[in-house]
């Protein structure tokens, strides 16, 4: 318990300085020049110091299974380490990943900033005249060459258990004929306990899916969609439930998995 509240101390002490110190110059460049090269760089740096301090280390399977093309990357979502621990394990297959994410994140100080250079796109579910205008801009995104990681439950799951998805990520992905690729995420539950603030050392693993195309898909296919997605995030849940999936050292049975 002492470990762990000392780590988390260091980890959220460090990053938090490390965004109000480094944010602001890098976030100047980056608007002065257009390119969001180096803040990209900074903040996978800023998520490497975090989760070294923390004890998280972070594994991809299956990222042959990931095309040359721009996707929607589809994951289930236990823990807050989950965002940080996709971006940054995808980002190294796409250095400009952008993330559709709720609107609520927009308090946030300095990162709202860096959300807007980096391309990311806020969405308001409860209101669709913001929403909707959101996922258009998204798609032409996707068209335009970028992917997007999403969480379709729109929320952290308290049991695991897979919530109700949100439709919008999967119109976006429709709208723009890009292929939605589900990534199976563990461990982060593992490593912010439920009802504690506390981060613990574990190993996060990205488990990259069979890829759901959208070519000649229409939105009135986007339930079929979505149920192909899901499906294939609930075999993943349920595979590592009963096979105890994780050996006592945090490593995927029977997988070759690739570091990150």
């Amino acid at each position: 318990m002492i470990a762990a509240a000392l780590r988390t101390l260091a980890a959220c002490g460090l990053v938090s300085a490390y965004v109000l110190l480094a944010g602001p110059p890098i976030l100047l460049w980056t608007w002065l020049t257009g390119r969001p090269d180096l803040l990209y760089r900074a903040a996978a740096l800023g998520v490497r110091v975090g989760f070294a301090l923390a004890g998280i280390r972070l594994r991809v399977i299956g990222a042959d299974r990931i095309g040359p093309g721009p996707a929607v990357y589809a994951c289930n979502h236990t823990s807050n380490v989950d965002s940080p621990a996709v971006f940054l394990g995808l980002r190294a297959l796409f250095p400009h990943l952008a993330v559709l994410y709720k609107a609520e994140l927009r308090r946030l100080p300095v990162l709202v900033w860096a959300f807007d250079l980096a391309g990311f796109v806020p969405i308001e579910r409860a209101n669709r005249d913001q929403s909707w205008p959101a996922i258009d801009r998204a798609a032409q995104a996707l068209k335009g060459g970028k992917s997007f990681f999403i969480f379709p439950e729109g929320t952290r799951s308290r049991t695991g258990e897979l919530l109700p998805f949100k439709k919008g990520g999967f119109v976006m992905a429709i709208q723009a004929q890009a292929p939605i690729v589900p990534v199976a995420v563990s461990g982060g539950e593992r490593a912010m306990r439920k009802g504690s603030a506390l981060i613990w050392p574990a190993t996060v693993t990205l488990r990259v899916l069979d890829p759901v195309p959208t070519a000649g898909r229409t939105l009135e296919d986007r339930d079929a969609v979505i149920q192909s997605v899901r499906a294939q995030l609930e075999t993943a849940r349920r595979e590592e439930h009963a096979a105890g999936s994780l050996d006592a050292s945090g490593h995927m049975a029977g997988a070759r998995p690739g570091s990150v």
